[in-house]
């Protein structure tokens, strides 16, 4: 329940907001707004306002409209001439099209400022032993590191706030096709170097288990049983939840993110291979034989022994004040968008999967995930989705805000409107692209919550 109340409670926050943005600069511009809608379809709520709109609540949810006073669709009485959306000045009517995704960028930039404001505790971006043959193992990164900064092309650096800014920062430059370079030191401040992480390399991939893997960044956790599934092949192997892991088969084991590899890779294709462990528990040190179940994950065979790993990750506080908290606000939300519209031109031209695109499961998903989380990790989620809707908005589509701002820019030109034939074969053209996006996201959607590969 949480989920669908979180993402309806989303929904209606941004439509609104968006929807909003149209009828205020078209009430200030003079223009008659018959009808704020908020969804499409039977209407279920109406409430009419001082200035004669109609404020309707429609049973369909996924989308908004304000309509006004226009003589492209009905007659319209003399008197109310100069009221007509199609009779003010270009600028005018060019202003009130912007309006709506301008209302949910600024939105964004104002959730991106409360949650710089609040502060988050968040985990340290100090990093485990890399996955074996990973990007981040020939970078050169070790168990302990923590990364301080991060630059796109090694002269502009960016401090790392801690661990989601990091992962959030290389799944871009995996996104874009660009390398990341990497600051580190050790966790006490000692021995930084600069490193050049490959996420070029993994160009055009989509996010998946199987990208994460390869980029290789594991957190660091201390060696500990966290739990013990009683009946897994650990509890049936004598191990216990509070066991320090110093050894396997006397390789020394540092930290959580190289136990787990050694338990995966234990196993010979289908038959499992018994490890010698060596353990701590309550001061005093022990020998056992381990032997893994293997199973499949997503294709591949690996060993599991029903154990929970790793101590809780250290976490530090980040926060802003008040002109920082809004300085941060507007490069959070300028290098998003930008980021946005590159990923979506090198999809375009077929340098990045489509496999990337989301749709409405995924961020009902998302929306549940965050909300869960906190109000703070919410307020982020409905930040980066109200400024996604500013940008999808913007593109250059029939249908979309940024369709009939390409017509305003015809006009604009050449001083005379898109005649109305052009304008519905374009948008006939532009609800094809729209229907077949839509699709491919809710493909996406369903391929990604069934776990599919």
């Amino acid at each position: 329940m949480s989920t669908v109340l979180a993402f309806l409670v989303a929904l209606a926050l941004l439509i609104a907001i968006h929807e909003w943005g149209h009828y205020r600069v078209a009430r200030a511009c003079g223009v008659r707004v018959l009808r704020f809608s908020i969804g499409f379809g039977r209407v279920i709520w109406r409430r009419v306002g001082r200035d004669g709109t109609e404020f309707t609540l429609s049973a369909l949810p996924l989308g908004g409209y304000v309509r006004m006073l226009d003589e492209r669709e009905a007659p319209v009485r003399p008197d109310e001439r100069q009221q007509a959306y199609n009779n003010r000045p270009l600028r005018q009517r060019a202003a009130i099209v912007a309006a709506g995704p301008a209302a949910n960028w600024a939105l964004a930039v104002l959730l991106f400022a409360l949650v710089a404001w609040m502060g988050s505790e968040v985990p340290k971006a100090l990093l485990g032993t890399p996955v074996a043959g990973s990007l981040a193992e020939q970078a050169g990164l070790r168990a302990g590191d923590l990364v301080r900064a991060v630059s796109a092309d090694g002269e502009q650096w960016q401090d790392v706030q801690g661990l989601p800014d990091l992962q959030s920062q290389v799944l871009q430059s995996q996104a874009l096709g660009q390398p990341l370079y990497l600051t580190v030191t050790d966790n006490e401040g000692h021995g930084q170097r600069q490193l050049h992480l490959a996420t070029d390399r993994l160009s055009g991939r989509a996010v998946d288990a199987g990208l994460m893997r390869e980029i290789g960044l594991q957190p660091w956790a201390e060696p500990l049983l966290r739990q013990v599934n009683a009946e897994g092949a650990g509890a049936a192997a004598g191990l216990a939840a509070g066991d320090r892991v110093l050894s396997i088969d006397g390789r020394s084991v540092p930290d959580a993110g190289l136990l787990r590899e050694l338990i995966g890779n234990a196993h010979d294709g289908e038959a499992p291979r018994t490890q010698a462990w060596r353990i701590e528990r309550a001061g005093q040190v022990l020998e056992l034989p381990v032997t893994p179940r293997v199973v499949d994950e997503g294709g591949r065979r690996v060993a599991r022994l029903g154990i929970g790993l790793g101590s809780l990750p250290e976490r530090v506080l980040v926060r802003y004040g008040f002109v920082d908290g809004i300085a941060h606000a507007f490069a959070q939300s300028w290098d998003m968008a930008r980021t946005t519209v590159q990923l979506l031109g090198r999809m375009l031209v077929g340098e990045a999967s489509v496999k990337n695109l989301s749709g409405p499961l995924s961020i009902a998903d998302y929306a549940g995930q965050s909300a869960r989380a906190g109000f703070v990790p919410y307020l982020e989620f409905l930040a980066r989705i109200s400024l996604s809707l500013a940008v999808l908005n913007l593109l250059p589509l029939p249908m979309l805000d940024g369709g009939h701002l390409m017509y305003h820019l015809f006009e604009g030109l050449t001083g005379r409107p898109v005649s109305e034939r052009w304008q519905r074969q374009l948008q006939r053209a532009g609800a094809l692209i729209l229907m077949l996006m839509m699709a491919l996201a809710l493909s996406n959607d369903v391929a990604r919550l069934a776990g599919w590969h």
